[in-house]
């Protein structure tokens, strides 16, 4: 393929998308990252489309909404590798919120196994990844349907989350920064994920190393209020991510990444590594960083559950433990 006929197809994908990462362009135009990213430099300074974190987006500075169809075939299997490490920190019997997504929706997949689990959702994809799990009770929040996700949003949904308490929150969004925490590009979304987090002592992000660094319009989950982010390993050469990383780390927040390569021993005593989904988990890295978090932002109901860093999971496991840690000022 000539480079004006790979650059045109990149166009076109990132066009379509909204945005898409380095390997999945290389993949679909049967060349490496290397000439890609070529491609993707030559296309930004035509004004074309704007590089991201291992990625390309539209031009403009915010990436807008990709609908569901064109999501699922993103970062396949930066996914699965998200989800396989997040279900690891559900307990048995345990009650918690997932919001909407793909990547939520294949932790979802890997949760029909935890016995004794409440699941809360606005998303109808989770709800269909566990409606056959006997052990699991799905509870599903009100709302208007919105089809570009297949969740429930507007004052419907929120109302329905009053009131609620659980323990963790699993959340994705469409892009995240240190300075602006987790975003999305649709104001209904980013209320109910707001509400979501409000009803949440914990809130735990799934985001691949695509959206680091990305940023949408509507601000959903404040850095500070982040618990933990459970990322993929992103590409060596991609140091703006691994610098996105490091600020996520420098303000308290708890790093856990799927290196995709390899198994990890786990030990016990720790949330979600016996029975359910805890014995499945995938590699990872580690970051436990001290202190205490800090309560919900004013207007959560009832002031909010104070926010805590989870056990460290090197800690109890003996597992490596990723070379970050809060810069000292």
């Amino acid at each position: 393929m000539f480079a004006a006929e790979r650059r045109q197809l990149i166009l076109e994908m990132v066009r379509a998308n909204g945005a898409v990462s380095l390997r999945e362009l290389a993949r679909v135009v049967q060349t490496s990252e290397v000439t890609v990213r070529r491609d993707v430099r030559a296309l930004e300074a035509e004004g074309l489309l704007d590089r991201r974190h291992g990625g390309a987006v539209l031009p403009g500075g915010f990436t807008r909404e990709s609908g569901f169809p064109q999501k699922s075939h993103l970062a396949t299997a930066e996914k699965t590798a998200i989800a396989d490490l997040a279900a690891g920190f559900v307990e048995e019997g345990e009650a918690i919120v997932v919001g909407a997504g793909t990547t939520t929706q294949e932790l979802a997949r890997r949760l029909a196994r935890v016995p004794g689990l409440t699941v809360v959702t606005n998303s109808l994809l989770v709800a269909q990844a566990l409606a056959h799990a006997n052990r699991v009770e799905v509870v599903m929040t009100g709302g208007t349907l919105r089809g570009s996700n297949y969740a429930l949003v507007g004052s419907g949904a929120e109302q329905s989350l009053q009131g609620l308490r659980v323990s963790r929150a699993f959340l994705s969004g469409s892009g995240l920064t240190a300075e602006r925490g987790l975003s999305t590009s649709n104001m209904l979304s980013a209320s109910v994920d707001r509400a979501l987090v409000q009803a949440a002592g914990e809130v735990v992000v799934l985001a691949d190393h695509t959206k680091l660094g990305s940023d949408t319009m509507f601000q959903t989950v404040p850095t500070d209020v982040i618990t933990r982010l459970v990322t993929d390993e992103p590409p060596g050469h991609d140091d703006r991510a691994a610098t996105e990383l490091q600020a996520l780390a420098d303000q308290g927040v708890q790093i856990a990444v799927a290196n995709g390569s390899g198994t990890t021993g786990h030990g016990p005593g720790q949330p979600g590594m016996e029975g359910g989904a805890g014995d499945r988990r995938g590699p990872r890295r580690d970051v436990p960083l001290p202190g205490q978090r800090r309560s919900h932002p004013p207007g959560a109901a009832g002031g909010g559950p104070q926010l805590r860093s989870a056990p460290s999971l090197t800690e109890a496991s003996g597992g490596r433990v990723a070379d970050l840690a809060p810069r000292r000022r």
